[in-house]
């Protein structure tokens, strides 16, 4: 291939042969030499070409430079002359000049679903640039706070509770909402937030657990909601606009025969509407889009005319008469004249109302009682602004389910013995209303705050637009709010306030009489907003689920992450829909509102628990650009919301509590892993580092003590684990939920086996999962296996929560000729834990252990207790028949009394120690009386001091120490008896032994100590052979055989022993002596523990 090269050349100072070289450089990977500034300012460029061919392979290496093509093009990213410092960082280190192009070109677009059609994407990115905080948050805002409450129940509500009780629930509820506005502010501006609005916020802010519970309860709220506007249109519709649409006519019925017509309207009529809504949602949102600012002007102009209709009273109030009977509000329906009967020129005569309640239309005819003897009056259900009725309606009336809707301050005739007769002439109270009620149902009317940062992927700058926008709509619509509650307890007469569906005004929606010009624009305007609602509600449920189910948190919910080809959320359509149509088949307004109420009321509680939670942990990430929030209010705001849960309905609030706690749950043990960085994370940290500083105040009680276990294990070449039913044998001790670490140690520097420790710790990290131990793994690299045991011994653990026992297996094959360094690394770790003050728990034969899908049906755990360790032999079978695999394995407990103990004494004793320890075990005293040493004895002793002495003094290599050992055992083995021999004299234990086993080496070369191959110096031989044993030996291992002749007899048939271990010689030199004491100590023993206390009482009689 050829390359060409352009060179400019200067004069004077660079020849041609320069100019060469420097596009030899160039070929090679070198930078050339660069002339100065001033060189090339005066140098007139002469143009030299230089075409170069050649397979482009560089000529020399570098150590900096990388050649290849890919490298090259990574080097330009980097100023070669400035730069050639960090290009060893180019892998992993982007330039800064890169780094921050692609944080200036961050599209901060949705996690969700797409919110459009393929077909307008473009034109979405294009107009979400001009959405600033009016039109991206203050209006959707607006728009979804007002809704179907302030125009259905919002006169019922002053009329009920009175104007003072009233405003008390509205400043409540809209002080929760403003203090939610606070806290969703700060966590909004800590960093960009993609559109998901309060699901994304407390998700990343507490964890998917939170996310995900608090989330679906969110879906919820807002499903619900749709539902709630639906009904409030089809009330509307049926009531006001339409009545002789009803299918279930209402005519002629009474009490619950009404009830339920009006209910089977609502229900019929709620899912002709529903299915149309989800049908347009289907279809293509852009429609609810281009819909959302029609239905904002039908909201705004609403209230504009009731504020109009509120300063027309002060000077024409409107003609909108309630008739009343008695002190009886009327309903004003089939009657034209309020009055019993009318003068005319023919004289007195009746009028309807009279023959509403009189048998004929005569002056004689058979009347009510309660009719004949009260008069009608005719009051003005408008009396205007500037009338006063403020006073009469500061304070709240409530009534039961029946009771008749009467005016306070006036005269009624009645015997309260009569039963009252022609019910449905008068305005009935629909439900039994008290104060809590009352919260439930107006709640709903401050919802909607999240409209804003929903929007956060469509905003210009989220970050100023979501505090900005967010609390002027708050403060908007509650002026609004408290401003409405005032001035309808001061322009409407009390019984029309408390009349909820209009019925004593000819049937108009009460709201309507007040507004002007007409209360059809009223009607009008607040069905198309109801509407509108139920659309924006339908839209935004979907893609919230969607972008829960997208997250992977909840597994059951995966399918509904899918959806056309464009994104739309279908699947989740649907389910929103068969949700919110059995919020419709409730078809009460008044019952449907507290389920959203609670659902709402806990989304915003945890947000103000995130917001709480991040400023009080003041975690690094913290930084939110909104600076006027306080932890103080967030508490206070997540306490009103926990209050208006409990005020609007208790058992409500517990089911979804119940909901949010088992979502949760769900997630924690079904759900992926997410870390987001959340919150809980850093209030786990927090409340850990609160406690172990705690720990730290001293060592904790006896009652507290549990085996902290440091389980040391080592792997093979692989990494694998060579001892996994070590880790079988912890989680079977772990009944004391105590602390667990598993350790392994390597050889080698850290730098050289990094990625050797990672795969040891991925493999120690399976392995706890397969055996379900609960706990942490290390892995300590170091220049030799001893160190890194100790590092690990010495490390591991963190303040007061470190390990107090070690689990180590038993040394296997420790005798073998290359497996010295084993043993004794072994007996290191013996006198080390000793010195730490630790617990040594030795299991022997660990692969006899059973694995924890054993099962032994039966069987003992016999504990052989010595000498006292501070209680750890008795702890530990507790501890381990507490797990299904030894549940059902009796414990038996043996000690040991000498000559002069008092063994009936002793038992009784322990018997009395165990019962006050509530441990149940049987108690057995073995008596070991003093006996003369057998020949058999000395023998053992002196064969393992030989050997000792013969592997220290001969130098052989590894496969010619293994034979010399091999020949010692086979020459000894005839003259060793299975059994203990009878026992010597005094002085043939002197004397005697030391020939007889002279003899026994010696006899199979007619008296010739046979001679080792490649032994140097056969005199040195000849002198162990001729050696006697160590008295201190002897005695050693005389009590080793007697105990192991005691122990097999009674405990050859337990499934497991455990038995104190002596401790290891003061004097090294007695290493290996050791080891074969321990060897003969547990000879056939099948599976042996053991234990060697950490010098500290673990088990306590007192409570």
């Amino acid at each position: 291939m050829s390359q060409r090269f352009t060179v400019s050349k200067s004069d004077g100072d660079r020849r041609p042969s320069d100019i060469q070289g420097e596009v030899n450089q160039l070929f090679e990977g070198d930078e050339p030499p660069t002339s100065s500034g001033a060189e090339r300012e005066g140098a007139a460029g002469a143009e030299v070409v230089v075409v170069l061919k050649g397979d482009s392979n560089p000529k020399e290496s570098s150590p900096f430079i990388n050649s290849s093509d890919a490298a090259a093009e990574k080097s330009q990213q980097y100023d070669g002359k400035n730069m050639a410092l960090f290009e060893e960082e180019m892998d992993t280190s982007p330039m800064v000049s890169s780094l921050l192009s692609s944080l200036a070109n961050y599209s901060n677009l949705p996690q969700g679903s797409k919110e459009h059609e393929e077909a307008e994407n473009n034109e979405r990115a294009r107009e979400s640039e001009r959405l600033g905080t009016l039109m991206g948050v203050y209006l959707p805002c607006i728009q979804n706070i007002f809704g179907v409450i302030l125009f259905l129940r919002m006169t019922w509500l002053v009329g009920i509770g009175g104007v003072i009780g009233t405003f008390i629930i509205v400043f409540m509820c809209c002080a929760t909402t403003m203090l939610t506005a606070i806290s969703m502010s700060a966590i909004a501006t800590n960093g960009v937030v993609p559109a998901g609005g309060s699901y994304y916020m407390i998700s990343r802010s507490l964890g998917p657990e939170f996310g995900g519970a608090v989330g679906i309860c969110f879906y919820l709220g807002t499903t619900f909601a749709g539902a709630m506007y639906i009904l409030g249109a089809i009330e509307l519709l049926l009531i006001y606009i339409v009545p002789k649409a009803a299918i279930f006519p209402l005519e002629g019925l009474e009490g619950a025969e009404a009830e339920a017509a009006l209910l089977n309207n609502m229900r019929v009529y709620g899912t002709i509407l529903l299915t149309s809504m989800a049908t347009v949602v289907f279809v293509g949102v852009k429609y609810v889009n281009k819909l959302a600012l029609v239905f904002l002007a039908c909201v705004i102009l609403s209230i504009l005319a009731v504020y109009a209709g509120v300063i027309k009273t002060a000077v024409d109030p409107p003609d909108f008469p309630v008739c009343i009977l008695g002190n009886r509000t009327l309903v004003w329906k089939t009657f034209d004249v309020c009055a019993k009967t009318i003068e005319t020129a023919n004289g007195t005569v009746t009028t309807q109302l009279w023959r509403m309640f009189c048998d004929s239309p005569f002056l004689n005819a058979t009347c009510d009682k309660y009719f004949t003897a009260n008069n009608v009056t005719q009051v003005q259900g408008i009396p205007g602004v500037t009338s006063g009725i403020l006073a009469e309606n500061l304070f709240g009336t409530y009534y039961e389910k029946g009771d008749l809707i009467a005016r306070t301050n006036m005269y009624s005739a009645e015997d309260q013995d009569d039963p009252l007769t022609n019910a449905n002439r008068y305005v009935l109270a629909d439900i039994t209303s008290f104060f809590t009620l009352l919260v439930g149902i107006y709640f709903p009317s401050v919802t909607g705050i999240m409209a804003g940062s929903n929007r956060s992927g469509d905003l210009r700058d989220a970050q100023k637009s979501i505090p900005i926008g967010t609390i002027a709509a708050i403060t908007t619509t509650s002026t609004v709010y408290m401003s409405s509650v005032v001035l309808f307890g001061a322009c409407i007469e009390g019984v029309v306030l408390r009349d909820k569906f209009g019925e004593g005004v000819h049937g108009n929606l009460v709201i309507g009489t007040l507004a002007w010009p007409s209360p059809w624009v009223i009607v009008i305007g607040s069905f198309f907003s109801t509407c509108g609602a139920g659309l924006q509600s339908l839209t935004g449920a979907p893609r919230l689920l969607q972008a829960i189910a997208k997250d992977s948190i909840v597994p059951a919910l995966r399918i509904f992450g899918h959806g056309k080809a464009n994104g739309e959320p279908t699947w989740s359509l649907l389910l929103t829909a068969c949700i919110c149509e059995s919020g419709i088949l409730i078809a009460s307004l008044d019952a449907v509102a507290p389920i959203l109420s609670m659902f709402f009321l806990m989304c915003y509680m945890f947000v103000n628990l995130a917001c709480a939670l991040q400023t009080l942990l003041r975690t690094p990430n913290w930084r939110p650009r909104f600076k006027f929030y306080h932890w103080a209010l967030s508490f206070l705001g997540m306490s009103l919301c926990l209050t208006l849960m409990f005020l609007c309905s208790w058992y409500y609030a517990i089911v979804a509590m119940a909901i949010a706690g088992s979502i949760y749950k769900y997630i924690e043990f079904a759900g992926a892993e997410k870390e987001w960085g959340d919150g809980i994370r850093g209030l786990s940290l927090s409340a850990a580092r609160y406690a172990l500083m705690r720990l730290e105040e001293g060592p904790p009680h006896t009652k507290n003590w549990r085996p902290q276990l440091l389980v040391l294990v080592s792997t093979d070449a692989e990494q694998n684990v060579e001892q996994p039913r070590l880790l079988s044998l912890t989680n079977q001790l772990k009944a004391g939920k105590g602390l667990t670490i598993v350790g392994t140690a390597l050889e080698g520097t850290y730098l050289e086996n990094y990625e050797q420790s990672q795969r040891a710790e991925q493999a120690l990290h399976k392995l706890m999962e397969t055996e379900k131990v609960k706990g942490f793994c290390q892995v300590t690299v170091s220049s030799n296996l001893r160190d890194a045991t100790s590092h690990l011994l010495q490390a591991s653990g963190l303040g007061g929560l470190k390990h107090n026992a070690v689990l180590v297996s038993w040394p296997r094959n420790w005798k073998q000729g290359d497996e010295h360094q084993t043993w004794r690394n072994f007996i290191e770790l013996v006198r080390e834990t000793t010195a730490a003050h630790l617990a040594l728990l030795v299991p022997k034969n660990i692969s006899a252990f059973p694995s924890n899908g054993e099962r032994f049906t039966e069987g003992h755990i016999d504990v052989w207790w010595i000498v006292h360790d501070g209680g750890m032999l008795m702890l530990l079978p507790f501890l381990l028949r507490q797990h299904k695999v030894w549940r059902k394995c009796k414990m038996r407990i043996f000690t040991v009394a000498q000559m002069d103990d008092n063994s009936i004494q002793m038992k009784k004793d322990l018997t009395t120690f165990l019962y006050h320890l509530r441990i149940d075990a049987m108690v057995e005293v073995v008596e070991m009386h003093d006996s003369d040493i057998s020949a058999y004895t000395y023998e053992k002793t002196l064969v393992m001091e030989q050997r000792s002495q013969m592997l220290k003094q001969i130098n052989l290599t590894k496969n010619e120490r293994e034979r010399e050992v091999q020949l010692i055992h086979d020459n000894t083995t005839p003259a060793s008896p299975a059994t203990p021999a009878t026992p010597l004299t005094p002085t043939e234990g002197a004397q005697s032994p030391g020939e007889q086993i002279q003899m026994t080496w010696t006899e199979k070369c007619d008296g010739e100590p046979t001679k080792p191959p490649g032994a140097a110096t056969p005199e040195g031989i000849k002198d162990i052979f001729n050696m006697k044993p160590n008295q201190s030996n002897v005695r050693r291992m005389h009590t080793a055989l007697r105990l192991n002749e005691v122990i097999m007899k009674k405990s050859s048939e337990a499934k497991l022993v455990l038995l104190n271990m002596p401790g290891p010689p003061k004097n090294r030199t007695g290493d290996e002596n050791y080891m074969e004491f321990l060897e003969v100590l547990t000879e056939g023993l099948n599976r042996v523990l053991l234990v060697r206390g950490g010098g500290r009482e673990v088990i306590t009689i007192y409570s």
